[in-house]
């Protein structure tokens, strides 16, 4: 069970240098303690929401497909990291005119990132932790990652935004197939 959870954990810090690279974006103008809370709990709602869906879709998913339903999961999270990464070389205008630290900016933000969660769900109900389990790991990461990207936002500025989401898709596209590889040995 010990491997299972560090499996989910590297899941989770994967997914939560994606929220991080935004809540550094965020935090480089400063803001309250109760507001930095307010978007953590927004972004960790968001995955865990994501994740519950992308779960639902593989176990139905699962029932057609079989025991390659864990590889299609996986593939999904290499898709998912080989996105993330694309898209932190891309400069998006469109969400900097958006306030995301309240209101309609904040829910485009927190969905936004959590459809990454989505491929992530499919692929989660095959590591071997009960699925309660992993939720409540993937919350406390992204929320704790929110935080610190808030809290030192204004000290890293904007190229550790970039690099942070590069290296969180490029840490979920490597997952994908180490999982992978491991199902197929039957390891794990």
């Amino acid at each position: 069970m010990g491997a299972a959870i560090l499996k989910v954990f590297v899941i989770a810090l994967a997914l939560s240098l994606d929220v991080f690279a935004v809540s550094v974006g965020v935090g480089v103008r400063g803001m309250s303690r109760r507001r930095k809370i307010q978007i953590g709990l927004t972004f960790a709602f968001a995955e865990v929401t994501m994740i519950v869906l992308g779960a639902l879709l593989g176990l139905a998913a699962g029932h057609f497909i079989g025991d390659y339903a864990g590889y299609i999961g996986f593939a999904a999270l290499f898709g998912v990291g080989l996105y993330m990464m694309r898209e932190s070389r891309t400069e998006l205008a469109e969400s900097s005119r958006l306030d995301l630290t309240r209101g309609r900016g904040l829910i485009f933000a927190s969905l936004a990132l959590s459809l990454d969660s989505l491929g992530v769900g499919f692929s989660i109900l095959y590591v071997g932790v009960p699925m309660p389990v992993s939720l409540v790991v993937v919350a406390c990461v992204s929320l704790c990652a929110t935080t610190l990207g808030l809290t030192v936002g204004r000290l890293l500025g904007r190229h550790a935004e970039r690099s942070a989401a590069f290296m969180g898709g490029l840490l979920l596209a490597l997952t994908g197939i180490g999982f992978a590889l491991l199902k197929a040995l039957h390891v794990g």
